[in-house]
């Protein structure tokens, strides 16, 4: 029994007690990868009663919390987990985890127009800058594009892009760090692999 203070217990293999009386031991963390439809909030919960991104998991993992955030109207890969330490690493500035997003914007943008779309912008909160634009395909009226940010500023990518002239008609968040979204169907979820947990708890900052 170690009782100084500062002592360490890991809580997956130790009994701990307070006043005597022994806290429930705690399972495994858990690690959950979704791929969030939109039409969701990314919350626990919602004062507006709009649906949440826990109503999409199975019951067994809704005590779980998202790592970040995606807008109501954009869909793409939210992780979610009950690894306090581990989700506020891969928040953390530090750390610059990349989030790759395909975005459809109004109009057309040319390779040419690239330069001044990875030159960034400055925004009311400061500069925005991506780490990698690219096009992906045009259509009649509209442009997809690839873009790579280090942060999860809020509505980071959509004022980035109206800063730019083009308004964003659809948004996908298909990477974060080294998950990727994949073949996942809209609305599920998968459990992390042993790989992806170690993957995440190894990363290094830029």
């Amino acid at each position: 029994m170690r009782l100084e203070p500062g002592a360490q217990a890991d809580p997956e293999r130790d009994a701990i007690a307070v006043d005597g009386r022994v806290l429930p031991p705690v399972g495994p963390r858990r690690y959950v990868l979704l791929h969030k439809p939109r039409g969701y909030v990314t919350s626990r919960r919602d004062p507006e009663g709009r649906a949440v991104v826990l109503d999409l998991l199975p019951v067994e993992l809704r005590r779980l919390f998202p790592v970040g955030r995606l807008d109501y109207d954009a869909e793409g890969l939210l992780l979610l987990t009950d690894d306090g330490d581990l989700a506020n690493r891969l928040l953390h500035p530090r750390y610059g985890v990349a989030r790759v997003y395909e975005v459809e914007v109004e109009g057309h943008v040319r390779a040419t127009d690239l330069p001044r779309w990875r030159a960034g912008v400055t925004l009311p909160d400061g500069p925005a800058r991506p780490r990698a634009v690219g096009v992906l395909r045009h259509g009649a009226r509209t442009t997809w594009l690839t873009v790579t940010f280090a942060e999860g500023r809020y509505r980071e990518v959509k004022r980035f892009a109206t800063a730019l002239g083009h308004t964003v008609i659809r948004l996908r968040r298909v990477a974060f760090g080294p998950l990727r979204l994949g073949s996942l169907a809209l609305g599920q979820c998968r459990s992390l692999t042993t790989a992806d947990v170690h993957r995440l708890k190894n990363l290094r900052g830029p």
